[in-house]
């Protein structure tokens, strides 16, 4: 068979998100031909969060299929795949690489006692932790476990603590990403982004990321049960005959180690020192790559490893972001009640963006604050709530949905402030990707709120397939990371409108003394109440 030209191959980039697994064809200049995608179920029982890694597989199998069988000419030239998978997911092998149980997810909870008994010092804690395991934590990783157990230092905690019959039987603890590249090629191997959250690594040197043996030891498991680290572009192998034959690829479709959902975004997005992006999904965050690890404690704010070779990516957290919008969809606007009915549901978003629009900005004076779920940054507080302010009898339903838009964008600007100090100067143009990004009317309304020109890539919604991509051009050595900058295509550029820097900066102190006076009611409603059962 002769091999596709330069300009004719193709890579498979697979996203696998918590809802499905989404699989795209992306030429090597980042373009997008064509893209198939399958759900896979989420288990959600009390603190328990959970998904089958056979189903992640089988929705990678149909969503590629579909796309591959489309155009015989087009899976001759795909040369590489690449993945790219939700974080903070623990799948536990035995050493014929079966899962033992079903994959904890980054929503499950149960490892919060489990993990607090290893964070905890003896006589005093500073926010939970022993002030020496705290300081040990972040001067190795950047980083530390979070109390909540919804990383994989918790789930991996809980499994040992509360489940000791898998624990004996694990050969490794992987992640999401771990697990599809060994279904991929056989081989059993980690990237340094996806094995940061298991809290067990030496990130000082951003090169040459290794195992901390005292970190290891603090969590409680054995040093071999993690698997080998590799980076993000290596080449880990070539397809297994039976996956290749499946999908009618060739044999020596190489595989391409790629990385998690926000560094393979950030690598879509932008590379360059300091070029900041703002990912506006379910969840929100803002991110620049920086040639430094550092950690801001005090907003949470943490600067660890990436995709990007030689270079640490900075990221600023918000909980909440598209969320607050598919709440209003499936929660308010068509909620199944008795005052639902059985038509049809429009394009919601595209109908709330015009109506929107014609709302003048300040919403008439209507506040939201977008904590549906708590906050991250810059204040990590889990008992916040969302909440519209100064609702009136003047106010319209079409005054909430522009609150909305505007609650987010003010929390964007609340979290950028300490991100900007973190980077040493605001970034005047941030690049916007997620499906958030699609939205023009969203897009101004973060630009006048933040002063920070807003740049819309041509499809924001794509900018994980397209990262992933990237990764395995690079990994196969037809691109180069000092490339990417010229290959991204921008659809429009949004600038601050000079007329609304009065009216945004007020609602921004009014949003922020909303946070000081409502903070102190929210931490007594919403504390945890003692069972009397």
């Amino acid at each position: 068979m002769k091999p596709p030209s330069e300009d004719e191959r193709l890579l498979l980039a697979v996203d696998l998100g918590t809802s499905g697994c989404k699989c795209a064809l992306v030429s090597v200049d980042g373009r997008v031909l064509a893209w198939a995608f399958r759900p896979v179920s989420l288990h959600v029982e009390g603190a328990c969060a959970e998904q089958d890694p056979e189903a992640w597989w089988q929705a990678f199998l149909g969503a590629s299929q579909e796309l591959l069988a489309a155009d015989a000419a087009r899976r001759r030239r795909v040369v590489a795949v690449c993945c790219s998978t939700q974080a903070e997911v623990t799948v536990c092998i035995d050493r014929d690489g079966r899962p033992l149980r079903p994959a904890i997810s980054w929503l499950d909870s149960r490892g919060a006692a489990a993990i607090q008994r290893r964070t905890r010092g003896r006589l005093f804690n500073v926010e939970g932790y022993g002030p020496l395991k705290l300081w040990q934590w972040l001067r190795l990783t950047g980083g530390a476990p979070t109390a909540t157990g919804r990383d994989c230092a918790g789930h991996i905690a809980w499994i040992h603590d509360e489940a000791p019959e898998v624990y004996a039987r694990t050969h490794k603890f992987l992640n999401a990403l771990d697990y599809l590249n060994l279904r991929l090629t056989g081989r059993i191997c980690t990237t340094q982004d996806a094995i940061l959250t298991s809290w067990v690594t030496d990130n000082r040197d951003v090169r040459q990321v290794r195992y901390a043996p005292a970190l290891i030891a603090r969590l409680g498991v054995a040093p071999d049960q993690f698997p080998e680290i590799v980076k993000s572009t290596d080449v880990i192998g070539t397809l297994r005959a039976e996956v290749a034959a499946a999908l009618g690829l060739a044999p020596g479709v190489k595989v391409v180690a790629g990385g998690v959902d926000n560094s393979v975004v950030a690598v879509g997005a932008a590379v360059a020192d300091g070029a900041a992006h703002l990912y506006l999904g379910t969840s929100s965050w803002l991110g620049a790559h920086v040639p430094f690890m550092k950690t801001d404690v005090r907003h949470k704010i943490a600067a660890v490893p990436g995709a990007v070779e030689g270079r640490y990516l900075a990221m600023a957290l918000q909980s909440t972001a598209g969320a607050n919008l598919s709440f209003l969809r499936d929660r308010i606007l068509y909620h199944a009640d008795e005052l639902a009915s059985d038509e049809e549901h429009p394009a919601v978003y595209e109908v709330l963006n015009r109506i929107a629009a014609r709302v003048p900005p300040g919403a008439r004076g209507l506040h939201y604050t977008p904590w549906l779920f708590g906050e991250r940054t810059p204040v990590d507080d889990p008992r916040l709530r969302a909440g519209l302010v100064n609702l009136s009898l003047d106010h319209s339903r079409e005054d909430i949905f522009r609150a909305f838009l505007e609650g987010v964008a003010l929390n964007t600007r609340w979290m950028l402030e300490p991100f900007s100090r973190f980077l040493g100067g605001r970034p005047e143009t941030i690049t916007v990707v997620g499906g958030g990004g699609q939205s023009e009317v969203w897009c101004q309304i973060i630009a006048s709120v933040t002063g920070s020109a807003i740049r819309q890539l041509e499809n924001p919604i794509q900018a994980n397939a397209v990262g992933a991509a990237f990764l395995g051009a690079i990994g196969i050595g037809a691109l180069r990371f000092e490339d990417l900058d010229g290959l991204r295509r921008t659809r429009r550029v949004f600038e601050p409108e000079p007329a609304l820097r009065q009216l945004y900066g007020d609602k921004f102190e009014s949003f922020k003394e909303i946070h000081r006076r409502l903070a102190p009611l929210y931490r007594r409603l919403n504390a945890p109440r003692e069972s009397h059962a």
